[in-house]
């Protein structure tokens, strides 16, 4: 449970069980575990988080996480698990359902996903920490840095450079660099911020990474097979 008593924080996962790409996704094993069950296990060993819930329409991923240790407080409305339902409207559903079942009101937030699976859990507790520290913070979020040089296509077809100090070419070590936004890995908002329908505030922290596996995002059958070789070649760096 969390140390200071009028702070209350709850772990939302969303898991729907009509994934295109990869169908059951959420349900396959890696590394002998279901990608639900992996997730749902690093939110419970968390201190910092007193409730851990999962947001499915799936009865076979519902059953799952619970036994992992999520709470299941409803089955998704099937209108909230289409193709273009979006991450928020699932997040603001969640909340206030729960918050309106148990007559309760959350502080703070954390978003994890089941199919981002390169997860440090210190991250989560270092996102909510961050959150508690300063309050001044709206979101503190997972990104990793890259130096890649990013365009992006104009109206009129033409291509433009994001920011104009990518035309500068020089060595990988001495240029500038830019952070990609995982969310999925672990992000901590506010919890009004969530009520509103939003993910992520304006005022933020990031707590960068440089680990080039956090960029396996499970979709496909590919993802899938990739995240297994990847924990292969950690598992045998890690042995040396």
């Amino acid at each position: 449970m969390t140390e200071e008593l009028n702070i209350k924080t709850i772990a939302i996962i969303c898991a729907r069980g009509g994934s295109k790409g990869l169908p059951r996704k959420n349900t396959k094993e890696l590394d002998g575990h279901p990608l639900i069950g992996r997730v749902v296990k690093q939110a419970v060993a968390q201190d910092c988080i007193d409730n851990v819930i999962v947001s499915t329409d799936d009865a076979e991923i519902a059953k799952i996480a619970e036994q992992y240790g999520a709470e299941i407080p409803f089955i998704r409305p099937s209108k909230l698990a289409e193709d273009l339902t979006t991450t928020e409207d699932t997040l603001q559903h969640a909340l206030l359902s729960y918050e309106k079942m148990n007559n309760i009101k959350f502080d703070i937030c954390v978003f994890l996903t089941p199919t981002d699976i390169f997860r440090r859990s210190e991250w989560i507790s270092e996102a909510v920490n961050q959150l508690k520290a300063s309050p001044h913070l709206e979101s503190v979020f997972v990104g990793h840095e890259t130096h890649k040089n990013f365009w992006e296509q104009q109206d009129d077809g033409s291509w433009l450079r994001v920011r104009p100090w990518m035309a500068a070419y020089s060595s990988r070590q001495i240029r500038r660099s830019i952070v990609r936004e995982d969310t999925g890995l672990a992000c901590a908002s506010r919890a009004w911020l969530w009520r509103e329908g939003r993910r992520v505030g304006d005022k933020v922290a990031i707590i960068v990474n440089d680990d080039d596996f956090t960029g396996i995002d499970i979709h496909f059958q590919e993802d899938l097979n990739l995240a297994e070789a990847a924990i292969q070649i950690r598992k045998a760096s890690e042995d040396k």
